[in-house]
């Protein structure tokens, strides 16, 4: 498809710098740049050329390069012309594009062009925000994979699987008297298998990438003087938080950043947990309590001078408000002080880990922990860049799959079988845009960068 409209955009980061890099798309790309260079450039050659004003007077002197659609990124005619880059001089170029007939792109609308004319698909789209904000090198190397069409090229072998699924059993509603017995047909179980194979390998590679791109958020919680801004402070190598022997010095959220072999790691501090008739301090505890609901995981933080490891009565009671679905381990601190071992028990519910904060005795062990529960690899080979919108895509496929198969092992009843099925192949459209409203569109898009 094509739009009406030329958009133009200043595609270069704001601010000072060598260069300044202006895209322009459209079916008037050229008019408007026989208008700004005095010619139309020849197609896909880079040539010096001055941007011109209205009087003819040039603004600057750079490169103008050409691309007829639809060879081209969004599959439009694009005009891309690199200048200086001077905030000023970008501006006034900028100004002359819009005089001669383009718009302000809107964030995204380069990459949703190319989407719209089938360049890339959604998470291909996707990929490319991802390659932009990438942390670190793990998550840039995922965001290129999926760029190239890894991640959507299993997306479609796997709906391609439950294509032939659908057609192997549609077979035996059409066709009634074959007599096919397909509770007994090993092909039909082995199709099913393969499936239910490659969502698997699909899935643990979404999620690798999904970690990658977000990172884990953990949620440092306990009672006041547990030594939460000490274990803060400790895993960030640095004086984040201020420790005191007073209960109740961290009053807000205090967030810090950070990787753990790659692994980026979103750490939260919050006020003591307790009774409090002090305003500023139970404001404190009430946001302290959103975060936790938010968690990925949360580090329970207890003096083990005053609760032991084996207290499941006491640290139950500490945990009874928190929300059931938020997985909890409990950081029995101050081990320094008791002349425990330090010591991690991944065995028990919940998780228990010794250590001490102040003298480092243990950290490994909670490093490691964090690492093993969130089910992140070091090597992130295979990785593919993917966001919870995905993650919940193939959740929803696979479970209809699983309704598929109890449907025809318990019912046999085909027809629900195929309709299941149907129910999947749609789950997995919505990851690479085949299915996706309107609305999820301009969120995804929405988040871009202007000129992408």
């Amino acid at each position: 498809m094509s739009s009406p409209d030329t958009i133009v955009a200043i595609a270069s980061a704001p601010g000072r710098g060598a260069v300044g890099v202006i895209r322009v798309s459209g079916s008037r790309v050229p008019q408007i740049a026989a208008g700004i260079l005095g010619t139309l450039p020849a197609p896909r050659q880079a040539s010096l050329s001055s941007f011109l004003d209205a009087q003819g007077g040039s603004v600057d002197r750079g490169i103008a390069l050409y691309f007829p659609a639809p060879a081209s990124y969004t599959g439009e005619h694009v005009l891309e012309l690199q200048g200086h880059g001077g905030a000023l001089v970008l501006d006034m170029v900028l100004q002359r594009l819009l005089e001669l007939g383009c718009r302000i792109a809107r964030p995204g609308e380069f990459s949703e062009r190319a989407f719209l004319n089938g360049k890339i698909d959604v998470a291909q789209a996707e990929a490319i925000a991802d390659l932009i904000d990438a942390g670190t090198a793990a998550a840039a190397r995922a965001a290129v994979r999926s760029l190239q069409g890894e991640f959507s090229a299993r997306v479609d072998d796997l709906k391609t699987r439950i294509t032939g699924l659908r057609a192997y059993v549609e077979a035996a509603i059409d066709f009634p008297d074959e007599e096919i017995d397909f509770l007994s047909d090993k092909a039909l179980r082995e199709r099913l298998a393969a499936v239910f194979a490659g969502f698997e390998s699909i899935t643990a590679a979404a999620r690798q990438g999904a970690l990658l791109r977000e990172g884990l958020n953990v949620v440092i919680a306990g009672r006041p003087n547990a030594g939460k801004s000490s274990l803060l402070n400790r895993l960030a190598g640095d004086e984040v938080a201020i420790v005191t022997d007073v209960p109740g010095t961290t009053r807000d959220v205090l967030r810090q950043h950070m990787h753990l072999d790659g692994l980026p790691l979103n750490l939260v501090d919050t006020a003591g947990l307790r009774p409090t008739v002090d305003v500023v301090e139970a404001e404190g505890i009430r946001r302290a309590r959103n975060e936790i609901a938010r968690a990925d995981r949360v580090l329970y933080i207890m003096d083990a001078g005053v609760v032991a490891h084996d207290d499941s009565e006491r640290w139950a009671a500490e945990l009874a408000g928190f929300p059931a679905e938020v997985p909890v381990t409990l950081v029995f601190n101050k081990i320094d002080l008791t002349g425990m071992p330090a010591r991690l028990d991944e065995a028990s519910v919940p998780p228990r880990i010794s250590l001490s904060a102040r003298t480092g005795a243990g950290i490994d062990l909670l490093r490691t922990h964090l690492q093993t529960s969130a089910g992140y690899l070091k090597s992130e080979s295979g990785a593919l860049a993917a966001r919870r919108r995905h993650l919940d895509a193939l959740g929803r496929a696979r479970q209809h799959v699983q309704d598929a198969a109890n449907n025809l092992s318990g019912t046999r009843a085909f027809e629900l079988f195929a309709e299941d099925l149907r129910f999947a192949q749609q789950a997995l459209g919505e990851i690479t845009g085949e299915f996706t409203s309107e609305d999820l569109l301009g969120e995804i898009f929405g988040s871009f960068c202007i000129g992408k």
